[in-house]
């Protein structure tokens, strides 16, 4: 974590948010490890003296969620997994822990999304069609469809970063700080030791349960401009309208809630303030209740099980089921591919979408 980052997008408790009116900031309470100018390890307390819950710093991200006992507990295994096992014996612990098991996803997981985000920095990565990249290339797009200005913007939220690419490309653009939020640790963690050390290190799955270890260097410009935190994307720990835009890329069919996200989206923007949003709504029951999903459960409903019509519904002031906080400007549709194993490729059409604040 970056006191820089602290000071420009200024937290506040979660907690405090969802149960008071009251706006109680985070500060930095406890420093353990500090490396240069990130805090790898120590604690923030909010500043309501009726409430200093306690948020952990691990590994260079601090974990701003609401409720951070149940996300520890249920996800203990991420957060202590060790980095300091060999690839022999990483390779016999996931054999003996087998297909389906948590270490298994983990490893799947971070697989799928690294190969996309950095397989095109792996010297060792064999030539493919299609190459990695496809997040960039969505993300590219979204930012040429915005026309955001560096000019008119403070600060930038990456909401969903996964490891962290996209926070990298969105310094590079823009020059401006940028701030990469997911909930998920082992993601957040490798995004953030590409930022901390200069080095990619995942495994890159083969066929079955088989893994080849990747470790390269990696260098971006602006990366001074970076940092990454675990934090809710349906409760974003912000003051309302303190962003200056918001990024999301394949997010939205991944949340407990779409629409609390949305509207957490819509709260924390300023007026006028863009949002870019991609999804390939590719709904699951693991991730999202089938009654939360937009569209994709019926098709008798209204827009015959699509999704798309129901995110316009959504973005378009005065219908009746509108956010009234955010208003469509532009759409697309981009291919982003999700490589699974050596000889599987998914191939998604992500819905591209521009959204603006209303003012």
């Amino acid at each position: 974590m970056r006191r820089r980052h602290l000071e420009t997008f200024q937290p506040v408790c979660p907690v405090c948010r969802a149960t008071t009116d009251q706006i109680s900031f985070l500060e930095l309470a406890t420093v353990t490890k500090e490396v240069d100018d990130h805090i790898v390890e120590g604690l923030l307390h909010c500043s309501n003296v009726q409430c200093q819950r306690e948020y952990p710093i691990i590994d260079g991200v601090p974990l701003i969620i609401r409720d951070i006992r149940s996300y520890l507990s249920e996800n203990v295994l991420q957060v202590c997994q060790r980095s300091d096992l060999s690839e022999t014996i990483e390779s016999v612990l996931g054999d003996c822990c087998g297909h389906g098991s948590t270490l298994d996803a983990i490893r799947q997981h971070t697989s799928c999304y690294t190969w996309d985000h950095y397989g095109d920095l792996d010297p060792e990565e064999p030539p493919v069609d299609p190459k990695p990249g496809s997040m960039l290339r969505v993300l590219q797009r979204g930012l040429e469809l915005s026309e955001l200005k560096s000019a008119n913007l403070h600060n930038v939220l990456d909401v969903g970063c996964s490891v962290g690419r996209g926070t990298f490309a969105l310094a590079e653009k823009l020059d401006r700080p940028v701030l990469g939020i997911d909930l998920n640790f082992p993601m957040l963690r490798i995004a953030a030791g590409a930022l901390r050390d200069g080095m990619v290190r995942y495994p890159r799955r083969r066929v079955g349960v088989v893994y080849d270890r990747r470790e390269f260097p990696v260098t971006f410009p602006n990366a001074h401009q970076v940092d990454f935190w675990a934090c809710d994307a349906t409760a974003l720990p912000f003051v309302e309208q303190s962003v200056d835009a918001a990024f999301s890329m394949n997010l939205l069919d991944c949340v407990r809630s779409p629409m609390e996200f949305l509207a957490s989206l819509g709260s924390v923007l300023k007026p006028d303030g863009s949002a870019v949003l991609a999804c390939p709504y590719d709904w699951s029951s693991s991730a999202t209740s089938m009654e939360g999903w937009l569209g994709g459960h019926s098709q008798r409903g209204p827009g015959g099980g699509a999704s798309e019509p129901i995110l316009r519904q959504l973005l378009s002031p005065g219908h009746p089921q509108s956010l009234t906080t955010l208003r469509l400007v532009v759409e697309d549709n981009c291919p982003w591919h999700v490589r699974m194993h050596d000889r599987s490729m998914v191939s998604y059409d992500s819905h591209l979408v521009v959204a603006q604040k209303c003012t």
